[in-house]
């Protein structure tokens, strides 16, 4: 082999190398990014998990051998005469011009966290090839039918992953989260569910993810025959008995098995834990979901990897095909080497635990607000939807990442229109769009550039990686890995704004208590310095935790199904007012000596445990709304926060009467010491503030129960 030869190939495995680093970075999102959102995982553990099934499927589980045209783009008759060394070597150019082109623009649209088909990127760079090769040999190889078909994917799997995720979230949504009682509902109901889930999985994962494992397994005489597991290729029938079944009977047969050994397992797991205990951030019917979408993600993962290793992988075999014979042709298969999986299995691997964060955010955080339900509802959703467009009865090659953005959207929309971000969701669609055309002017231009010339080509990959290592520099600043998985070990349980808006709510009701000490120190003639002190003090915290629920909030979508980013800000302020009036009524007793009447500073010692009841009730109803959205905001917990937020309203009433009492004795009762009569005046209005803020404050968590 010619040294020009073997630095070509060394090139050529650099670019594969780097086509599996952006499939890792890119698509990990598909299996990952709902685990993250709804955090069921930290980032740390996602990419864990995803790195480590990745890995196996790609290596396991993957074909042994692959169409040297892959996806069906190209219509080649290797009996034809013109399929010659020359031609050949025109193919292999141009495939390494197609991968370069495609992982190009998967880094692009990596670094700017969009998730795009690493599938379609391909297709594209194969497609500019084609049409290079169209002109340079006057012939016709690109199918358009092909093409059509992926065109039509970019609107038919997201609108069905859509579909699927809407129905299946409102299943358990009316089922279960609507019920009466939604926890002892999900014990029986959750292992019914589970079971369609896990059938399709187990679908899925023979057609899919272990197709080349039952290849193999044919091929070495482990199983008589694949036709029993695999579905037809072609003139297949809907008879699953059928020797020629679109789905075999022992494949039905094996994935009801596994459903059925996955429900029980489920089932006896529900007996022995408490899920009403709050654990990682969720309790109640969200616990049971959390495994559940682990499960389905860690399913994704695995599948992803034995199917899109080949769109690195595949291209670079018929590469080495053509370079490393000695006759240098084209065949119709090309055998992997060992060592080639192992490339590709890395690549993947690594994009994940390095780039794969950029993605994860997007879906699981931008689009929309995801919890473990409607995470588990949006991939099993993408999951069937990938199994039904793979079916050979439509043979359709639909985008992993289109589905799963399809059926995120979905699981938002059953939360109202309000709950997507339609214009993330917009720029993701453009750049679908923009993936097929994108890599075919690149492959395009860097086939054309390098003339069919070994020795072009080898100048022009270097300067390309130049520039991509370049742009890839100068973007690492704003995020660095290090600290998007600095939480390794944690407990999977990143504080949602709700969460800390409830924690909020505790640091201002501790500065009312400090303040209905200073009232009840002042009204008991004894000195309520220390008093104030704390109350100003507490009330300085409670700013802290403002700042703090505000920033959060900023840069985070959960609770985004609930109200408005407006809207949630306006509670924080409205719940900080009650803070701040508690501050001033403190802050009222150093002005002056309260009225020397002993009923009078009874009376506003009555207020002042009035209001401080008030405030109790208040931080109940933050409570309820917290475990309203981390227990599956279900029907029970959303009466329950109504029936708080009325008790709130009566008790802001009462206060109100105890307000108008005591007010009505000072002014009846202070016409001898007037200043300090219309002192005391002022710090009952003062308690009246506080309690009509938490009226007000309870008041503007209705559009939560009204949406």
């Amino acid at each position: 082999m010619e040294p020009i030869t073997l630095v070509l190939i060394g090139l050529a495995l650099i670019v594969c190398a780097y086509m599996a680093w952006n499939i890792g970075a890119n698509d990990v999102a598909n299996a990952m990014g709902t685990s993250v959102g709804s955090r069921a995982l930290t980032l740390k553990q996602a990419v864990v998990i995803a790195a480590v099934f990745e890995f196996c499927g790609a290596f396991f589980a993957g074909d042994a051998v692959t169409d040297t045209v892959r996806k069906g783009i190209l219509s080649v008759d290797f009996s034809d005469p013109m399929v010659d060394a020359a031609f050949s070597q025109d193919i292999a150019f141009g495939f390494i011009a197609a991968m370069m082109a495609a992982a190009t623009w998967l880094t692009i649209a990596t670094r700017y966290g969009l998730p795009v088909s690493t599938t379609h990127s391909i297709i594209g760079g194969i497609l500019g090839v084609g049409l290079i090769l169209e002109v340079k040999h006057d012939t016709s190889l690109i199918d358009w039918e092909v093409v059509q078909k992926v065109v039509m994917s970019w609107i038919a799997s997201p609108l069905m992953g859509g579909l699927l995720a809407f129905f299946s979230y409102m299943i358990i949504k009316k089922t279960i989260l609507d019920s009466e009682n939604p926890i002892d509902r999900s014990r029986w109901l959750a292992p019914i569910l589970a079971f369609p889930t896990f059938f399709v999985l187990g679908l899925a994962l023979q057609f899919k993810a272990l197709k080349g494992f039952i290849s193999r397994a044919d091929t070495n005489g482990w199983i008589e025959d694949k036709r029993a597991w695999l579905p037809a290729k072609e003139d297949g029938v809907f008879d699953p008995w059928a020797e020629n079944a679109w789905i075999p009977i022992n494949s039905v047969m094996l994935a009801a098995f596994i459903g059925a050994i996955s429900s029980l397992v489920l089932y006896m797991v529900l007996r022995r834990i408490d899920i009403t205990e709050e654990k990682r951030g969720f309790r109640g019917v969200e616990r049971i979901f959390v495994w559940l979408q682990i499960i389905t993600a860690a399913y994704v993962a695995f599948a992803h990897g034995a199917n899109d290793r080949s769109n690195a992988i595949g291209p670079m075999a018929a590469v080495w095909q053509v370079l490393s014979s000695d006759g240098g042709q084209l065949m119709e298969k090309a055998p992997i080497p060992l060592w080639l999986i192992l490339l590709g299995s890395a690549g993947i691997a690594i994009g994940v635990m390095t780039w794969g964060w950029r993605v994860m955010e997007t879906i699981g955080k931008k689009i929309t607000d995801i919890t473990p339900t409607r995470g588990f509802a949006a991939e099993f959703g993408a999951a069937t939807t990938i199994l039904v467009f793979s079916m050979p009865f439509l043979a359709v090659p639909v985008s992993t990442t289109h589905t799963l953005v399809g059926a995120v959207v979905g699981v938002g929309l059953a939360g109202g229109a309000k709950a997507v971000d339609f214009r993330v969701f917009g720029k993701i669609a453009a750049s679908w769009v923009a993936s097929v055309p994108a890599a075919a002017f690149g492959a395009i231009v860097l086939f054309v550039a390098s003339g069919g010339d070994s020795l072009n080509m080898i100048v022009l990959l270097p300067l390309s990686f130049l520039a991509i290592a370049f742009a890839i520099w100068k973007s690492s600043g704003e995020i660095h890995v290090e600290e998007a998985l600095s939480d390794v070990g944690g407990d999977g349980h990143a504080i949602t704004p709700f969460e800390l808006f409830h924690e909020h709510a505790e640091a201002v009701e501790k500065t009312v208590e400090h303040m209905l000490e200073a009232v009840n120190l002042a009204c008991d003639d004894k000195d309520p310095s220390e008093a104030i002190q704390s109350t100003i003090d507490a009330e300085l915290n409670a700013d802290h935790v403002k700042t703090e629920v505000r920033r959060l909030a900023s840069g985070d979508l959960r609770f985004g199904l609930h109200v408005s980013y407006d809207d949630f800000l306006y509670m924080v302020t409205r719940q900080d007012r009650i803070a701040d009036y508690a501050q001033n009524v403190a802050e009222q007793l150093t002005f002056r000596p309260l009225l020397e009447d002993k009923q009078a500073k009874k009376n506003l010692k009555e207020m002042a445990n009035a209001v401080a009841k008030t405030v109790a009730k208040y931080e109940d109803a933050v409570k309820a709304l917290r475990d309203f959205t981390i227990s599956g905001e279900t029907k029970a917990a959303q009466n329950n926060l109504a029936e708080l937020i009325r008790e709130v309203n009566l008790m802001e009433h009462e206060a109100d009467v105890v307000e108008a009492k005591a007010a009505g004795y000072v002014f009846k009762n202070g016409e001898d010491s007037p200043l300090a009569a219309m002192h005391m005046y002022r710090v009952l209005q003062r308690l009246d503030d506080v309690a009509n803020a938490c009226e007000k404050a309870a008041n503007a968590f209705l559009p939560i129960l009204n949406r």
